[in-house]
């Protein structure tokens, strides 16, 4: 079995993944908050504050991969107080640390706001501008710039991963065209975050981390290709929104992924 860290483990996302993944890889689980991680324990659990260099050079000692999910996720957060340290000094840490750990592939949870910058009806693609609208979505921008230095330069395959509106985040999804359009769940977010591990032959990508929505925020075309993603929900179904000609819609979405 492969030896993933995952960080971040005790939060939404990470407690959704070190479920779906408990039998499939050797987890090592590391957050600042252990009550999270003591039920039911799935893997080797250890304390990580991501701004010490030197903790996360220890939790990357002989690791396969490195899911790194911890950071401030908050879009109001003051840089200086927190996204200094956990959202920009944490990124770099994580990936210096798994360079000289030796680490296989680092998978980056990078954000939808990396792109949030661009109009409504315009959808985002892997291979276009980034446009973040806040210091949270900069931060994100930071990440992924770092994870290209560390493949290019360093030889440490990394893959960015824009998440969208996770499922779980919040505790009634708000059902307006935005979120509708962005949303992932978590089961699709778990399945693109276990291709990301497994990928062969990829030395940086940055890849879309939203379901296949009737409309995506972003598109999901280079995802598929780069990984193999196969996204199963649309939260325009799954939330009731009245479509119309849905069966020819799935016909035809069947026989193109079909081709």
């Amino acid at each position: 079995m492969r030896k993933v860290l995952v960080t971040g483990a005790a939060g939404r996302i990470g407690s959704a993944f070190r479920a779906y993944a408990a039998d499939r890889y050797d987890l090592r689980l590391a957050d600042r908050r252990m009550e999270g991680l003591t039920a039911p324990p799935v893997g080797e659990v250890v304390p990580l504050e991501i701004a010490d260099l030197d903790a996360c050079r220890a939790v990357c000692q002989g690791v396969d991969a490195v899911l790194h999910l911890a950071a401030d996720p908050s879009p109001r957060s003051d840089f200086y107080e927190s996204f200094l340290d956990n959202n920009v000094k944490g990124v770099y840490n994580i990936f210096e640390a798994a360079r000289e750990a030796g680490c296989r592939r680092v998978v980056y949870a990078s954000s939808v706001h990396a792109i949030e910058g661009y109009p409504l009806d315009e959808q985002a693609r892997t291979d276009g501008a980034v446009r973040p609208s806040n210091m949270y979505g900069a931060c994100k921008v930071f990440g992924e710039a770092t994870a290209h230095v560390y493949a290019l330069n360093h030889g440490l395959s990394s893959i960015a991963v824009r998440i969208g509106s996770f499922e779980h985040n919040q505790a009634q999804f708000g059902v307006n065209s935005r979120n509708l359009s962005t949303f992932v769940s978590a089961r699709d977010l778990c399945q693109l975050f276990v291709r990301c591990i497994e990928a062969e032959n990829v030395q940086f990508a940055i890849v879309h981390g939203v379901s296949d929505n009737r409309f995506k925020r972003m598109d999901l075309s280079t995802t598929r290709q780069t990984v193999g993603y196969q996204p199963q929900d649309d939260a325009f179904v799954k939330f009731g929104i009245g479509l119309v000609e849905t069966e020819r819609w799935l016909e035809e979405h069947s026989r193109k992924d079909g081709e």
